[in-house]
């Protein structure tokens, strides 16, 4: 499906408030567009209106005295009045002349000897014409005056009435954009959460950022902005050329050659934009990484003195995008008021070769209202074509986010299951497990083993060998190539992975820990974790002599990643958060080589209750911290090579037995 297709769909969601704002719109530019047509009634029938006919009459409403007589416009006579001699009043130049008789209107006018000659044809007629002074003219103009300001109240009401449909037509167009973004992040953010874990393993942190946050803010641009403008402006658009054929339909031909040039200036632009905006958005997304990598390195950085050279990295980098957005600014600079200002010449040299000059004359072919009501349609027309042309820049960057957006969500996740399954005895088996990061290249060879409820098994050998990897198999972060692993015996690829993990609790290595507080990160939010089990689960594993010195205790702030905490207080809140959740199977991934000896014997100590009544494994390479251990697999290059308690793997004297006497020193003293 396309990006604008699927856009689309995420509009329709919001089709409710999407229609009424456009109906508000509609209604609104409705009452904006009158404003030209009342202005052509202002000028053709009230301004010019006095060189109509007027006829002699009594003394009446709308009546104007003249030399004693009474005159009056023939359109204001009333019903069933008649005669009366008819009487013109006609400009010339800028001038006003009375004329007693009824005359021609068109016609080339002149006045001659204090006679108005009129020419048509290539005849002059010659009439009498008595020049007018300000205070009768201004007579003739009375009747006009109430008419006029009533024109202008009526005016002046449409606009208050259109201002109230543009406020609703702006408010809910905008808030339509927001729910749509607001639903289109909430769907990214959830779907990250499905990916599977070799997801991640391939795009740096800084990219998925950029996607959520910076490809989002984009296309909230395309529904806030430039839908809103396009909208906007094809509805101003097609009112105006209602109103052009309207007042005359050659001249709204004329205005239609603007159409087929906006729509191949538009393809044009589209073409080469949307290659310039893939490279800057993913430059973009590499500039965010870059970033991400270098705060979170920062310290490595620093104390390899490698500033200079991260820094030329990153202006590599924005050298680049430098480059496309100068590019792309170009391009823009070819658009936009450019394109709208050779449009707007184009029209109006056709319009006056149209017309000549001879339309700005009185008693012309065309009125002066409807000159000017069309003059007043095409700056408007002209508007909304340029609001059109500088939105095209924002629709080509929102449809290359929407693209990458679209890409993400097309990744093929994991349902999360609302399925529960009851707490699992823990009796883990691996049969004949191989498994590959990449297609044939296997990293596990044929591992079989088991680990019944209560037992602890240690896996250790040299890095690389597949400790970690057996880990995330059992976590189902991978799936198994060949082999199996069941849970109870029950093949755990047929099991719900949510209804799985819940009874699995990891401590790891690193410990991560999210901004809150202890407790918080202890609890992680779940509502059958109470704080009374928060607080014994930190209890469980020593931790109320690491956090005694802390002001509010368990409540303490935590930072992202608790940055402001030791590393053996980031691990023992770690290690109380996996006790908390009570998982059936608890994994330990090297889980105490970043604490202090003095720590690791309170833990040590802890662990010895809490593995009770639960399958517990433990990576390790201090072997000291797993002689205790019911079983020991002995890892090599994916295979086990020796498997079983420390007692037994020591008088075997091979691999175990070499790396233990290494580790304590024993290695030394036999060779001295």
């Amino acid at each position: 499906m396309s990006v604008g297709k699927r856009l689309v769909q995420y509009a329709l969601l919001y089709k409710s408030m999407i229609i009424a704002a456009l109906l508000m719109l509609t209604v609104s530019v409705g009452a904006e567009l009158a404003g030209p047509f009342i202005a052509k009634k202002m000028i053709d029938d009230h301004i010019l209106g006095i060189e109509d006919r007027w006829v002699e009459s009594g003394q009446q409403e709308d009546a104007v005295a003249y030399q004693g007589k009474w005159y009056i416009r023939e359109e204001y006579r009333s019903d069933g009045e008649s005669g009366g001699n008819e009487v013109r009043v006609f400009q010339v130049g800028r001038s006003f002349y009375f004329i007693p008789e009824d005359v021609p209107s068109d016609g080339e006018r002149a006045i001659t000897d204090g006679k108005l000659s009129i020419r048509k044809n290539g005849e002059t007629s010659l009439y009498e014409a008595e020049k007018l002074s300000g205070s009768e003219l201004l007579a003739f103009y009375q009747p006009e005056i109430p008419r006029i300001i009533k024109l202008i109240a009526f005016y002046f009401g449409l606009l208050l009435f259109a201002s109230f449909f543009q406020y609703g037509q702006h408010f809910y167009l905008q808030k339509a954009a927001n729910r749509v973004i607001q639903k289109m992040r909430n769907d990214v953010f959830n779907h990250i959460q499905r990916l599977p874990i070799q997801y991640f393993d391939n795009l740096p942190a800084g990219k998925v950022v950029a996607r959520i946050t910076n490809d989002t803010e984009a296309i909230r641009n395309l529904y806030v902005t430039v839908l809103s403008t396009f909208f906007t402006s094809a509805i101003y658009i097609v009112g105006i050329y209602i109103a052009l054929f309207i007042l005359d339909p050659s001249l709204a031909s004329i205005c239609l050659i603007l159409m087929p040039i906006l729509v191949l200036w538009t393809y044009l632009y589209r073409r080469y934009a949307s290659s310039y905006n893939k490279v800057i958005r993913s430059k973009v997304s590499e500039i965010n990484a870059v970033i991400n990598e270098s705060i979170q390195g920062m310290p490595i950085i620093q104390a390899f003195r490698r500033e200079k050279k991260t820094k030329e990295e990153f202006e590599e980098l924005n050298e680049m995008h430098y480059r496309y957005q100068n590019k792309l600014l170009n391009l823009n600079s070819l658009t936009s008021h450019n394109l709208s200002g050779v449009l707007r010449n184009i029209v109006f040299v056709a319009f006056i070769w149209h017309f000549g000059g001879g339309s700005l004359e009185v008693g012309s072919v065309i009125s002066l209202g409807v000159l000017y009501a069309f003059v007043d349609y095409i700056n408007r027309l002209f508007q909304p074509i340029t609001g059109i042309v500088n939105q095209l820049s924002n629709l080509e960057q929102a449809l290359v986010a929407g693209e990458r957006v679209f890409k993400l969500l097309e990744e093929k996740g994991t349902d999360v299951e609302d399925e529960r399954m009851e707490r699992y005895r823990g009796d883990v088996s691996f049969e004949h497990v191989s498994f590959g990061y990449k297609k044939d290249d296997y990293v596990l060879k044929d591992i079989h083993f088991s680990a019944t409820r209560g037992e602890t098994v240690a896996l250790v050998g040299h890095t690389g060998s597949g400790k970690s990897s057996i880990m995330n198999l059992l976590f189902r972060f991978y799936d198994v190539d060949e082999g199996c692993i069941t849970i109870d015996g029950k093949d755990i690829r047929e099991l719900p992975i949510q209804a799985v993990r819940e009874h699995m609790g990891i401590v790891l290595q690193d410990p991560y820990l999210f901004t809150g507080t202890i407790a918080s990160n202890v609890s992680l939010g779940q509502e059958g974790i109470s704080r009374e089990k928060v607080e014994a689960s930190l209890k469980a594993v020593g931790a109320e002599k690491a956090f005694a010195g802390l002001a509010k205790g368990y409540d303490e702030p935590v930072i992202e990643k608790g940055s402001t905490l030791s590393s053996g207080q980031r691990q023992l809140i770690s290690f109380a958060r996996a006790l908390a959740f009570d998982p059936a199977i608890l994994i330990l991934d090297e889980a105490t080589s970043s604490i202090d000896t003095e720590t690791e014997s309170i833990i040590q100590e802890a662990m010895e209750v809490v593995k009770k009544g639960r399958t517990t494994f433990i990576i390790a390479h201090r072997l000291s911290t797993i002689k205790n251990a019911d079983q020991i697999l002995v890892l090599d290059r994916g295979s086990i090579a020796e498997m079983g308690n420390h007692d037994q793997l020591m008088e075997r004297k091979g691999k175990y037995y070499h790396m233990y006497h290494l580790q304590s020193g024993a290695a030394g003293e036999e060779a001295g």
